[in-house]
């Protein structure tokens, strides 16, 4: 018998896994469009075969959300991490994170202008789109409280009420950059969002 034989392949681990699809899947649909990106292209290109996409993320529509939601649970992280202050020092350094993702990350902004079409249109698309945006907008409302408390105020209106607004103000400036990124730029968007979060995070205590 030979000593050549290697013996069994190591088992990629599950969260290797999806690393590795969700970072393919990414590629592949900035480049090709939701509608001409194959998910046996996406599982080729990671080393797998197509039924780890379904294993994974249950199918294209799940994947495309865990692309977007991944997104946004980064930028949480990132967010969270300048909490840090008082209130205006805060403010200013979560409108420059927010700024240089929103410019940075164009491709997934495309994406996400993508699957929200694709959700007016397709119920499918719909019931993984709902969940996340909830998700996102909850994700933001603990971002407001948890700012509010480290500085010592309190937001203008419902935690719950601050975190739609400002979840709808990052989509907004997401889709106005990329149509038009010659005047809504970097600094542009910085502005805006500091305006808002001032306007909803007043430098008082007792608010």
């Amino acid at each position: 018998m030979s000593d050549d034989n290697p013996g069994p392949a190591r088992r990629v681990p599950r969260d290797e896994v999806r690393r590795r699809l969700l970072a393919e899947a990414v590629r592949a649909f900035t480049e090709n469009g939701y509608a001409d990106a194959r998910l046996e292209d996406i599982a080729h290109a990671a080393g797998f075969t197509k039924g780890a996409v379904y294993s994974n993320f249950g199918g294209k529509q799940e994947l495309f959300g865990a692309i977007l939601g991944e997104g946004a649970q980064d930028e949480l992280a990132t967010v969270t991490a300048e909490l840090d202050g008082d209130a205006a020092t805060m403010i200013d350094r979560v409108a420059q994170v927010i700024s240089a993702r929103i410019v940075a990350d164009t491709g997934r902004g495309q994406l996400g202008l993508e699957f929200a079409a694709r959700a007016a249109r397709d119920e499918k698309t719909r019931e993984v789109l709902t969940p996340m945006r909830r998700a996102q907008r909850d994700t933001a409302a603990r971002s407001i409280a948890e700012l509010t408390e480290r500085a010592g105020t309190s937001p203008a209106v419902p935690p719950d009420l601050a975190g739609l607004i400002l979840h709808c103000l990052t989509n907004g400036l997401v889709n106005e950059h990329l149509a038009d990124p010659e005047a809504v730029t970097a600094d542009v968007i910085e502005r805006a969002f500091a305006t808002v979060l001032t306007a909803l995070l007043p430098p008082h205590a007792d608010a």
